[in-house]
Order: structure tokens, then C-alpha cells, then sequence
């Protein structure tokens, strides 16, 4: 396992993971650990820091992030599949205020 770059998929419906190691850089193959312990294999197409995320599918712009099986966010853009995923391509829909009925 010496090599192997570790990320998590906290529930089936997720379509994101979460890397669990430094040093995850582009190009680089990252397996994931889904929560029955099935473990697949998938580029990352960008640096991604400890305890951020990456798309494993494509993700077209305004379709949901789910992350642990919730709905965190939306996708401003595409997000190809490898993909970083953070405040640059997600409008996050928790904490928004704006967002209440009647704000």
C-alpha cells in the first residue's frame, strides 16, 4: 500500500470524496473507500489538499454536491469527473441566510 492516496465516500449517494492524504496532486491515482469497504480507483484531474474533495462522476453546472449522503451545495460550473471541488465551482446551500423563505 506503500503509495496508495486514500479518499473517502461516506455514502453511496455521494458524488464527491474526500482525500485523506497530503500530497494528492494532478494526474495522481487516488483510491476510494466507500462505506461497505468496496474500493475503486480514479484520476484526479487537480491538486487536492487533505480533507477536500473531488468529483467521481461528472457533474453538470446546477446539479447538487452531495456529500455523506446530503445535499451540501450546487454546482456553479461543470465539474468534470477528477475534478476539485470547493467554493470556486460549488454555491453552497448551508449557513445561507439569503437562501430562508421570506429573507
Amino acid at each position: 500500500m506503500g503509495d496508495e492516496r486514500l479518499a473517502l465516500q461516506a455514502n453511496e449517494k455521494d458524488n464527491v470524496a474526500t482525500v485523506f492524504e497530503e500530497g494528492v496532486t494532478a494526474g495522481m491515482q487516488v483510491t476510494v473507500v466507500d462505506a461497505a469497504g468496496n474500493r475503486t480507483v480514479h484520476a484526479v484531474a487537480d491538486d487536492i489538499p487533505f480533507g477536500h474533495k473531488f468529483a467521481l462522476c461528472d457533474i453538470a453546472q446546477g446539479e447538487l454536491i452531495i456529500k455523506y449522503g446530503e445535499e451540501i451545495g450546487v454546482a456553479s460550473r461543470d465539474i468534470a469527473q477528477g475534478a476539485y471541488v470547493h467554493v470556486h465551482n460549488l454555491d453552497s446551500m448551508r449557513g445561507r441566510g439569503d437562501l430562508e423563505k421570506g429573507a
